[in-house]
């Protein structure tokens, strides 16, 4: 579910509001709450998706159902963030007046500081939950929040009528009457009604005329070493820059690596041997997006830049990871965006899930067809993705089991669920004898294990380890 939705379905008459509401799952962006919830409960939501990207609380639906504000708790809960939030969590409230009762809508922005009830405690928003961040976890929230998020403050000259082309859809994705509303529905305003940081990147035309190193460079070496002078490895008519707003970026980019990625002959998931690309698309999109949405905009001397080379592509993004985050340690990193706004408009049109799954999910796609994993380095203000075109098994290994053993294995990493011994004979071409002969080999390797309940059991299966 995109954010949008609770948009869509608050924009509805009240009680078809409701039944929508109802219906939706709970997510980064929206938990629903019973009309009973005490002010200080209530300020637990409220803080951690102010320390995220902000988001939308009801208050009087819960258990599937509409559990009405009483007239008396009225006024207590919209006094929740003002009486339990440090600083003030800024909330608009406004009444969903059902024939079922009352229902309030708090609508949080992402905070400029980092919050905490009034009882010292520091939430964030994860999912479909409100964690309770440790000590360091909120050192790391302090470190890279800071005073104010960049994307958040006013753009030099922006002005409204600069993204009128590119948000009039997104205006219409929100269900808002007009593009004013849609850009304070998404904090995409100042309190003074400038056009905000991410607003200019989002949806202005040419947003490099004031930012102009916000923009991806593409560049496609013939060498796995840049070189320097005359032995410079750029190929020619290899470098692209990707320029406009960030969706637009985005999808320029991608498709600039998709024409210059190396391809190599392999068993594709279609079960035939045919060019596939040397990094998986998923893992690269996944890195370009990151870099985009979650680079230092603050920082103007460095654009992003998409390196490829014969054996890896590289991904470079100006500003470092958040707070004490080790790099050395990528998958243990927490969600922490560094630009709320963009990153939840980004979820809006579905180019992010947001859910703190990016880099996981590189991870994941690199392992799941047996190339090495991601390396992160990070510089004094720059991060660099590596995505090696290399097997993670050994060489040694990789001789023992033979270029029919690869083959096997790749086609059960593909297929991503055990198959049996004629499936995979099927699937790479060889005969039964010779595939089970090489899968013995895997196995004695121990890359792959059998499930059976006897030697000859029809039904036995193979899946990769």
């Amino acid at each position: 579910m995109y954010p949008a939705a609770v948009d869509q379905a608050l924009a509805l008459p009240a009680d078809d509001a409701v039944e929508a509401l109802l219906r939706l799952p709970e997510n980064q962006w929206f938990e629903r709450k019973s009309g009973v919830i005490k002010p200080a409960d209530l300020a637990v939501p409220l803080v951690a998706m102010a320390n995220s990207e902000g988001g939308v609380v009801i208050a009087g639906l819960s258990a599937g159902g509409v559990v009405p504000v009483s007239d008396r708790a009225d006024n207590e809960l919209r006094q929740a963030a003002a009486d339990f939030t440090r600083p003030c969590v800024r909330t608009q409230v406004h009444e969903l007046a059902t024939t079922m009762g009352r229902v309030l809508v708090f609508r949080v922005g992402p905070g400029d500081h980092v919050h905490e009830t009034n009882k010292g405690e520091c939430y964030q928003r994860i999912g479909d939950e409100s964690r309770r961040l440790s000590f360091a976890q909120r050192q790391e929230l302090e470190w890279d929040r800071g005073t104010v998020c960049f994307d958040g403050t006013a753009a030099p000259g922006g002005t409204v009528a600069d993204l009128l082309p590119q948000l009039r859809s997104y205006q219409e994705a929100l269900g808002s009457s007009s593009p004013e509303l849609a850009l304070h529905a998404r904090d995409l305003l100042t309190k003074e009604g400038s056009v905000t940081v991410a607003a200019h990147l989002l949806f202005a035309d040419r947003p490099q005329s004031t930012f102009p190193n916000a923009h991806v460079r593409i560049l496609r070496y013939s060498d796995n070493e840049r070189g320097v002078g005359r032995t410079h490895t750029l190929e020619d008519g290899a470098d692209i820059r990707c320029e406009g707003s960030l969706p637009t970026q985005i999808a320029a980019a991608t498709a600039a690596i998709e024409q210059l990625m190396p391809r190599r002959r392999a068993l594709a998931e279609s079960g035939r041997f045919e060019g596939v690309p040397i990094i998986p698309r998923d893992a690269w999109l996944e890195g370009l997006v990151n870099a985009l949405v979650h680079r230092s905009y603050s920082i103007g001397g460095d654009h992003i830049r998409v390196e490829i080379f014969p054996n890896r592509l590289e991904i470079t993004s100006p500003g470092r990871f958040p707070g004490m985050v080790d790099p050395t340690r990528p998958e243990s990193i927490s969600r922490n965006a560094r630009n709320p706004r963009i990153a939840r408009v980004c979820a809006d049109l579905g180019v992010t899930q947001e859910l703190g799954e990016g880099i996981r999910r590189i991870f994941s796609e690199m392992r799941r067809i047996g190339l090495v994993d991601p390396i992160y380095v990070q510089a004094s203000e720059a991060v660099r993705l590596t995505l090696l075109a290399s097997n993670a098994i050994p060489g040694e290994v990789i001789t023992q089991i033979g270029e029919s053993g690869e083959r096997i294995l790749t086609a059960l990493r593909l297929a991503q669920r055990p198959l049996g011994t004629g499936q995979i004979a099927e699937l790479v071409g060889l005969t039964r004898p010779t595939v089970l002969r090489h899968l013995t080999k895997l196995r004695d390797a121990d890359l792959v294990s059998w499930d059976g309940e006897s030697p000859k059991d029809p039904r036995a299966t193979w899946r990769p380890n």
